[in-house]
């Protein structure tokens, strides 16, 4: 390398740093965040729901509706703590 080759790469390496960037676009959302999660934790509470409705009724043979009763709960939570 000699000294000419030496002086212009730090040259080029101004040009470039001076050099004005693209400033880059901003992105809108179009469905916000807060909106993602409201929609997840629905979305989870469904799945929840039918999650006991299939269990309830169809493998345990129950009615589908008796799975959102107070009394089948506490009749559940009174068989695992049956000591």
């Amino acid at each position: 390398m000699t000294a000419n080759s030496l002086k212009e790469q730090p040259e080029e390496q101004k040009e470039k740093e001076t050099k004005p960037t693209k400033k880059k676009k901003q992105r809108i959302r179009k469905f916000p965040i807060w909106l993602r999660l409201i929609v997840v934790f629905i979305l989870i509470a469904i799945s929840l729901a039918l999650g006991l409705i299939v269990g309830y009724s169809i493998i345990g043979d129950g009615n589908a509706m008796d799975v959102f009763e107070k009394s089948t709960w506490q009749h559940i939570i009174d068989i695992v703590n049956k000591e």
